[in-house]
């Protein structure tokens, strides 16, 4: 019986091209901004939530979607409500999908950082930054064209 359902089994699980779906993403991105605001670690946030840390970071990649009952266990430990960290993603008006792409954007590689330093600046200080970026993208612009 054995050798004969061994034929049907599949040797190799085809690899998944599959991208992560943008409000994964951005419940993913809600939740590593949650945790970094309150200064916990993935280790620390996955101990509390019984996963591994590469488990919370596939969910703050959008990488691995996040089970209602995971989302509230993670909601608890980082000290918020889980509407707090839906609240993009359920916005009524048009403003929502742009809402979800900023989210989106702060999986960026070091745009949380920014962020945060950005934050700290004096308001001049920013409209220079502001300014210099601008000029920056333009340029980048101009050189691709």
């Amino acid at each position: 019986m054995r050798d004969r359902l061994k034929w049907r089994l599949p040797l190799v699980t085809p690899p998944s091209n599959k991208t992560p779906d943008p409000i994964d993403v951005a419940l993913g991105a809600a939740v590593r901004i949650r945790r970094r605001t309150i200064g916990l670690s993935q280790e620390a946030l996955a101990s509390q939530c019984g996963v591994s840390f590469q488990q919370i970071q596939k969910y703050e990649n959008g990488a691995n979607r996040i089970s209602f009952s995971r989302l509230v266990q993670i909601a608890r430990a980082l000290q918020c409500r889980v509407v707090d960290l839906m609240a993009a993603l359920d916005a009524p008006d048009d403003g929502a999908q742009e809402e979800i792409n900023v989210l989106g954007r702060l999986h960026t590689p070091e745009a949380l950082e920014l962020l945060a330093k950005f934050e700290q600046l004096p308001q001049a200080a920013r409209s220079s930054v502001i300014g210099y970026v601008r000029t920056l993208s333009s340029q980048e612009v101009q050189t691709d064209s």
